[in-house]
């Protein structure tokens, strides 16, 4: 494999990737690597916080879990949204307080609801009476937020319907936890990942104050609400600046609830993303036929090695290669493994330059999230993917 050329270096190039890519044109990689940079970690904490205030951040771990991330938090008094029993292990592992994670899944086995109450972990998320009920007995007294459905969505990932419940059944849900013990205190939403404007949170924020405002008028006593992610990274389209997106999104919250609710917020994709690039490699370019339009162009990384979140080409990534500059076109873009799913882009094929060729390496920017997590660890045989700290 070559190395990077130089021009991956441009001096006035942005901080949150110049040292990334300084590193990937110094180093060769026999597999495909995620290298991350923990210093654009704290500047995305800081540019966060500045915009939400007095709101309580709460890492989504699943974004990205590596543990130099997870140190460098806990050393900012960062909070974690844990969905496992093996996260809320990792954040206690690196120092962070129990008190300063919430078991955000509303799937949870009762032996880890069990272990995480023994743990000291004191907030737990529920959309179902079921749910309701395993927390009552594994965690008696916790407090507990409900999950709400979210149907206005703008975000590029809605969100399905596999987590919250339905506002009818919302107040149901908070008498339910307070005949078992628990202690109700608010709701949660995720607005959907990746809603690339702050403007776009204002029909979910109308549509959720409508089932809060019920909550008040039936007697409770709520003082929490969980905003969840969807802060953006930058993937081509134009996206708002952190820090006055954050604000603006309180803004809009605190013209909804009042001054005085607690808020935590939920952020993965805007804390990490732009911390890492992958550097990758080109194993093959190829015609169909004779006469076929478009160039398929074969990397050594795929759906299944890091790349899912191409999945219905929801999030486009960015690439450089050796060759830009070169005339480009159109190209089908595909993962290394044998399974005829493992295709990224094909719907909206990839301009690339037209003299790539098999042995080009290629970076693939602002992926410092939902690619590591997300690798299985050998599909195919493909090992997975390497992650470097910086």
């Amino acid at each position: 494999m070559t190395a990077y050329v130089t021009e991956f270096s441009v001096r006035d190039r942005a901080r949150d990737l110049s040292q990334i890519e300084a590193f990937i044109a110094l180093n060769t990689f026999e597999r495909p690597t995620l290298v991350l940079d923990t210093g654009v970690v704290t500047d995305n904490f800081h540019a966060l916080q500045a915009g939400l205030g007095n709101a309580r951040i709460h890492y989504a771990v699943k974004a990205n879990p590596a543990p130099e991330i997870i140190d460098t938090l806990v050393g900012l008094g960062c909070h974690f949204d844990a969905a496992s029993r093996g996260e809320i292990e990792l954040c206690l592992s690196r120092g962070a307080p129990a008190h300063n994670i919430s078991f955000g899944n509303t799937v949870k086995r009762a032996s880890d609801i069990a272990f995480a109450h023994r743990a000291g972990v004191t907030l737990f998320a529920a959309d179902a009476d079921e749910e309701l009920l395993k927390i009552a007995e594994h965690a008696p007294g916790a407090q507990v937020y409900i999950r709400l459905i979210v149907e206005a969505s703008e975000a590029d990932w809605p969100l399905s319907r596999k987590f919250g419940c339905d506002r009818t059944m919302a107040v149901a849900l908070l008498d339910r936890a307070v005949a078992l013990g628990l202690e109700p205190v608010g709701f949660s939403f995720h607005v959907g990942s990746q809603t690339r404007r702050a403007a776009m949170w204002a029909a979910t924020l109308d549509e959720v104050a409508v089932t809060w405002q019920a909550a008040l008028d039936a007697g409770h006593d709520l003082r929490l609400l969980n905003i969840g992610g969807g802060f953006p990274a930058f993937y081509g389209e134009a996206v708002e600046a952190p820090t006055p997106y954050a604000a603006s999104v309180i803004s809009m919250v605190r013209a909804r609830f009042g001054g005085s609710v607690e808020i935590m917020a939920e952020p993965g994709r805007g804390m990490v993303a732009n911390a890492g690039a992958i550097a990758a490699e080109v194993l093959l370019v190829s015609r169909k036929s004779d006469t076929d339009l478009h160039r398929w162009v074969y990397l050594d990384i795929g759906k299944f090695s890091g790349l899912a979140e191409t999945i219905d080409e929801a999030i486009r990534y960015q690439f450089v290669t050796d060759r830009d500059g070169d005339a480009t076109g159109p190209c089908v873009l595909a993962g290394p493994s044998c399974d005829s799913a493992d295709v990224l882009y094909e719907k909206t094929p990839v301009q690339l330059p037209l003299t790539l060729a098999a042995g080009d390496r290629i970076m693939i920017r602002n992926t410092g999230a939902y690619t590591s997590s997300y690798a299985s660890i050998g599909f195919n045989g493909f090992p997975p993917l390497d992650v470097v700290v910086l």
